[in-house]
């Protein structure tokens, strides 16, 4: 399924903290990454995983490598349940700190990130967004109409994810898959994984033919659930169709409304009709999908503003929210502007 799980680490206290820093040096050194590029992603994680520690009791970092417009870079999500932070804007000013420290940490963090976000409510906790990229990007790029992001990690305890997602974006198609197989662990991961190489080199653009695809194709696996969706720029409307526990929701200013898949398992038994359905475009629209490693009655309504916000910070915020901790875990989000 490529590249798309984030590697999650944990950090309660202290003790964990040069554990943690040594992980992903050894993440961007893997990754082939310059040795001034590799030391100014070091400060960052130095002063994310501190401020887990000191201001929040604990917390994890969400790490993956990633690459936009062929350049290369990693993505950092620091996540507490800490107090919250009340004035971000002053927080962000060098000097300023609540614990007698030098204050320069989140202002370092942004001055060394590419994309750098942070989300916070008092007595909820904080988001904090990092976005590092191994060469200068071209500031003649030209902002995207597709926005897709992704949280994916698998189950405390095992390496590999039985949840899965891709994606690819063509010229007047933005197609997605998120998938869940059947339990967790390497067969779990083997279901997703054909899966998906079935999603990407099915060429049909009706998701009804692409499951029907993937059900053949997964057929000596154990199987899985999962969700296609195809947004179409020229009628400018979602079409999807999903097939199991996978939960997916369009919100947007006038309508807010949850898609009900079918009851079955891809590669198994799937349903013999299968319908899609076609959903409107509007502006300001935002599909998520995510697996049952969400509680099932997820929302966003407790986080004012947060849409005006990267798609990685709302996914974190699910996952902050609502995650189970019992299983695979992945979020997928797409936002569209024509």
């Amino acid at each position: 399924m490529g590249n798309d799980t984030h590697i999650v680490l944990k950090a309660p206290d202290r003790s964990y903290l040069a554990i943690l820093k040594k992980e992903i040096h050894n993440v961007c050194v893997s990754a082939g990454f310059s040795a001034k590029k590799i030391s100014e992603i070091d400060i960052i994680v130095a002063e994310l995983a501190s401020n887990l520690v000191k201001h929040a009791g604990g917390g994890e970092l969400l790490v993956k490598l990633v690459e936009e417009n062929n350049i290369a870079g990693i993505e950092i999500i620091s996540i507490d349940s800490g107090p919250g932070i009340a004035d971000i804007n002053r927080v962000m000013l060098d000097g300023v700190s609540s614990r007698q420290t030098l204050g320069i940490g989140l202002g370092s963090i942004k001055r060394l990130s590419d994309v750098f976000q942070l989300y916070s409510q008092k007595g909820w906790g904080t988001i904090v967004l990092a976005r590092i990229f191994e060469k200068e990007r071209p500031m003649s790029l030209k902002k995207t109409v597709t926005e897709i992001r992704s949280l994916v990690f698998p189950k405390t305890g095992e390496e590999l994810s039985g949840d899965g997602f891709v994606y690819k974006v063509e010229k007047d198609k933005v197609k997605m898959f998120l998938g869940d197989g059947l339990g967790h662990g390497p067969e779990a991961a083997e279901a997703v994984r054909q899966a998906g190489n079935s999603f990407l080199d099915c060429n049909s653009c009706d998701p009804v033919e692409i499951i029907r695809s993937m059900n053949t194709a997964v057929k000596k696996t154990r199987g899985l659930v999962g969700t296609v969706v195809i947004f179409d720029m020229k009628s400018k409307s979602w079409k999807l169709c999903g097939v199991g526990n996978i939960s997916t929701r369009i919100t947007g200013p006038t309508i807010s409304k949850n898609y009900i898949a079918y009851n079955g398992i891809i590669g198994m038994n799937l349903p013999r009709t299968l319908n899609v359905q076609e959903i409107e475009y509007e502006k300001g629209q935002l599909l998520l999908c995510c697996s049952d490693g969400l509680k099932s009655r997820w929302d966003l309504l407790r986080h004012n503003g947060i849409l005006r916000y990267d798609l990685s910070v709302i996914c974190a915020c699910l996952v902050k929210d609502f995650a189970r901790h019992t299983d695979d875990t992945s979020v997928a989000g797409c936002k569209i502007t024509l």
